[in-house]
């Protein structure tokens, strides 16, 4: 695979396909180790769509709030 006079390399299909990188796909580039790692960039999430995942295992563990939990984990 050679870049072209822009700058710019294909991605081959078979791997686009493997992690869903489509023509809108925001990515970003990291040096690792002497080498360039191309990733997809982490979506900024909802963090309403989040909000009572943890219900059930604070409710076995004994806790009605976040803040409980964390004050008894940090020993207050």
């Amino acid at each position: 695979m050679k870049i072209g006079e822009r700058g710019q390399v294909t991605i081959p299909k078979e791997l686009r396909e493997k992690f869903g990188l489509n023509p809108e796909t925001e990515v970003e580039f990291q040096v690792v180790n002497n080498s360039i790692l191309l990733q997809k960039k982490p979506r900024k999430l909802a963090l309403g769509r989040w909000k009572g995942r943890c219900k059930k295992s604070f409710d076995e563990l004994g806790y009605r709030r976040v803040d409980e939990f964390i004050e008894d984990v940090r020993g207050r």
